[in-house]
């Protein structure tokens, strides 16, 4: 399960609502692991630098992530996943997604919209075979 205060949920949905048409993007700070549960504790957002288009793709901007790794270094928290919208789409990992996950230890929360309307927010993490995502509930509170 993860667990993330509705200021930083809200954080997140706002950024995707400003993005459209576009994806927004960002990391997750947090403690646990996708073996037991995460504790998101920070949201980075970051420009979509993606050079493929960012209507339908996103990319974290290296140096939010370096940025954050450094920020990170000497306390216990690390870097759990990243955010992304899904405009005009639903909060499901797309076939791109999965070919851009590199990192399996990260979960993807994925905000659909349609419009600049939310629709929903979901949590994945790759399965464990790579070959594709599975679900993780989220506890907003």
């Amino acid at each position: 399960m993860i667990t993330i205060d509705a200021g930083m949920m809200g954080q997140i949905t706002r950024a995707a609502q400003e993005a459209y048409p576009n994806e927004c993007c960002g990391l997750l700070a947090g403690y646990g692991d996708l073996d037991s549960d995460i504790t998101i504790t920070r949201v980075r957002p970051s420009e979509n630098v993606s050079e493929e288009g960012v209507r339908d793709r996103f990319e974290v901007d290296p140096k939010v992530r370096f940025d954050l790794m450094r920020e990170l270094a000497d306390g216990a928290e690390r870097i759990v996943g990243h955010y992304h919208s899904h405009p005009g789409h639903p909060a499901m990992p797309s076939e791109y997604d999965l070919k851009m996950a590199l990192e399996p230890d990260l979960l993807w929360l994925i905000v659909g919209l349609d419009q600049s309307r939310i629709t929903e927010v979901k949590a994945h993490q790759i399965d464990t075979g790579g070959s594709g995502f599975c679900e993780i509930a989220i506890c907003v509170n």
